[in-house]
């Protein structure tokens, strides 16, 4: 099957969405799948064997820095043309994947869109709020053009709804339990996460750090926490627009910034910790407390979002509703005052996590991708119409 990928973020940026972007090509590389990936940035020029076509962009300089938003060119059609594509994927169509959804529509070709990143809900916390309606009716408008969206979280299926889009499945999620594991415990990285103190209680978040997450609720709880667990440390792993601002709101002498990981470093970095802690109330899944699951490492993580569809309460982790305070003191005192507690924890947190491998995901995605193609070419019109016929580029449907 030859699939034509958009997507608004890809490597190097590291994010969820990128994580699950870059392990579903290297499982449709496995399964004898091409794809041709439009993105924006600075991306490779292939990745897993799939050709990467570098897309023009521009940054979001006050508002979000790290974003690069794709242009639209006509070159991005001829290779979509010449590619001929059995199914177009358009990943969180915003700007770049939404004229990946215009373009596909205008050459009559089956498409799949993904709901990753809940943007509407992300304008309250970027001090855009005015934008959310608007977004909200274009986001409805580009997924409903695609014969299947798909959600990463049961919850987030449910959002997608909220929001009025239609034709909507679960991709289930995934983590890679290789590269995450428990045997990554590091003496080394731990005396980097703890700035030279290992023996001292390690609180461990890792992510972006932008205003969406809602790290600030982490600095009410440190100082709390250390009354209850005296020592207790955090290390916050990632960076983001929203860095310069976290650094001074945390006590600096307990807490550590390491920037990016990645690799074997990142891996380390999760084994290494006595809890995983998540405030974000803007996920749709959350990728990184999958990681730290499969590494062993219970989670505590916000009652909110796509969370609740990642850890059972009481059993791999613990759910706090995000504005309780005393809630989250409670539930990482008790992580770190009781290792028999957190250590069948992590025992049940890594059990849950190898359930879910990428190609289990990637398989149903296929699946998913032939039922788009299927119901496209079974329900299907003629383009027509004043402006169709005279935009209209439409492509025979590709069968070889």
């Amino acid at each position: 099957m030859r699939i034509a990928m958009f997507t608004e973020v890809f490597l190097p940026k590291i994010d969820g969405v990128v994580t699950r972007v870059v392990r579903t090509l290297e499982q449709l590389r496995q399964m004898g799948h091409e794809v041709l990936l439009f993105a924006p940035g600075d991306p490779p020029a292939e990745y897993a064997g799939h050709r990467v076509v570098k897309v023009r962009s521009f940054s979001l300089r006050y508002l979000y820095p790290e974003l690069k938003v794709g242009v639209p060119t006509p070159a991005i059609a001829r290779a979509m043309e010449s590619f001929r594509p059995h199914v177009v994927h358009t990943v969180n169509p915003i700007w770049l994947s939404a004229y990946g959804v215009l373009s596909a529509g205008r050459r009559d070709l089956p498409q799949l869109a993904s709901f990753h990143t809940d943007v509407p809900q992300y304008t309250e916390s970027l001090r855009v709020g005015w934008a959310r309606h608007p977004i909200e009716t274009w986001i409805e408008f580009l997924h409903n053009k695609a014969e299947i969206n798909l959600c990463t979280s049961g919850p987030m299926v449910d959002r997608a709804r909220q929001v009025g889009i239609e034709r909507v499945d679960l991709w289930p999620k995934a983590v890679d339990t290789e590269g995450y594991h428990p045997a990554n415990t590091s003496p080394a990285m731990r005396a980097t996460l703890t700035d030279g103190r290992p023996e001292a209680p390690l609180v461990v978040y890792v992510g972006r750090m932008s205003r969406e997450k809602g790290l600030e609720r982490l600095a009410e709880v440190m100082p709390r926490l250390r009354e209850r667990v005296p020592g207790a440390r955090l290390a916050m792993v990632g960076s983001g627009p929203h860095l310069g601002e976290l650094r001074k709101r945390f006590d600096p002498a307990y807490t550590v910034f390491t920037g990016y990981l990645s690799g074997t470093g990142l891996a380390a970095a999760y084994a290494s910790a006595d809890t995983f802690a998540f405030p974000s109330t803007t996920e749709t899944l959350g990728l990184v407390a999958l990681e730290s699951m499969a590494s062993g490492v219970p989670v505590v993580g916000a009652h909110a979002g796509g969370i609740p569809f990642v850890i059972d309460d009481g059993g791999t982790g613990f759910l706090v509703q995000p504005g309780d305070v005393g809630g989250w003191v409670d539930r990482l005192a008790r992580l770190l005052e009781d290792p028999a507690l957190r250590l069948s924890m992590g025992r049940e947190a890594r059990a849950e996590a190898e359930r879910h491998s990428w190609r289990a995901a990637t398989e149903t995605l296929v699946e998913f991708y032939g039922q788009a193609i299927e119901r496209h070419w079974s329900e299907h019109r003629p383009l027509n119409g004043p402006l169709l016929d005279r935009f209209a580029k439409p492509m025979p449907r590709a069968r070889d």
